[in-house]
């Protein structure tokens, strides 16, 4: 998992240009606007360098053009700190759209204020369930837009080198935790036991029944445990329309692969969907 993790800091550009900017200045590009098909939206940074760049805008000519007029403003030898570009033949990319980049001069005293500019607005997200899918789950989602808690009653089930900025929790029962989850979570039930399974359904059922604040709630399984998990959940009061609102089998229509990091994959795409 070592490599994993190596890798998935990669993808944090962020992480990597603020330290970079400690002791090189740049400029901050900045996709300010946008009309019709374009590769990237309002609110898109990158960072360049003299020599190298960290982020994107989404690339193709566009980019190209963008860095080139990033470093003259760097350099001193303009003054203009906006461009628009049209997305047709000329640029050599048929999106047909039009982007405004923004460019700004930063250095190391700007790295706090950046440092919250650039930070992904991550959903977050609960997991149940420590074992080989969760894990690869918590490598896959990493460098996606959650804000992952990873929840187990076992303690000792989670790896030391696991992914920057996921939250390890020990909960005991491990449904107690439904109760504080951030309002908006999406939740996914795949702990190591049916019962703690249910236990976990169970309370997030009686959490929506209250507040209504829980947009997914996702369980692994097959259509047989989810035919099981049916009848008990139809057993302790809970309505057709409540047990609905649970998802089981998850992860996206189409892919039968069983591998962990298949699912976490079908699973990521699903997730991305409720977004």
């Amino acid at each position: 998992m070592g490599h994993q993790l190596e890798w998935t800091k990669s993808v944090n550009w962020t992480e990597q240009a603020l330290k970079r900017l400690s002791t090189d200045n740049a400029v901050l590009i900045t996709v300010q606007a946008t009309q019709g098909s374009v590769p990237r939206g309002p609110g898109t940074h990158m960072l360049a360098f003299a020599q190298g760049e960290e982020g994107t805008v989404g690339g193709g000519h566009l980019e190209f053009q963008a860095l080139a007029h990033a470093r003259l403003l760097l350099a001193g030898k303009t003054d203009q700190t906006t461009l628009r570009q049209v997305l047709g033949p000329s640029l050599g990319q048929c999106c047909g759209g039009a982007v405004a980049l923004g460019f700004e001069r930063v250095s190391a005293a700007d790295l706090s204020r950046l440092r919250v500019q650039l930070s992904p607005q991550r959903t977050p997200l609960a997991l149940f369930g420590g074992g080989h899918v969760g894990k690869a789950l918590v490598r896959t989602l990493a460098p996606l837009p959650f804000a992952v808690r990873w929840i187990d009653s076992r303690d000792e089930i989670f790896p030391p080198d696991v992914p920057e900025g996921v939250e390890c929790e020990h909960s005991n029962p491990v449904q107690a935790a439904v109760t504080d989850l951030a309002p908006g979570s999406r939740v996914l039930v795949m702990s190591f036991s049916h019962a703690e399974d249910l236990d976990i359904v169970v309370a997030c059922l009686k959490r929506l029944r209250e507040k209504a604040d829980l947009p997914f709630v996702g369980l692994i399984g097959s259509q047989t445990k989810w035919a099981t998990f049916r009848h008990r959940l139809e057993d302790r009061g809970f309505s057709a329309e409540e047990i609905a609102r649970i998802t089981c089998p998850i992860g996206v229509p189409g892919i039968a692969g069983k591998e962990p990091e298949v699912i976490a994959v079908a699973v990521a795409a699903q997730l991305l969907q409720t977004l």
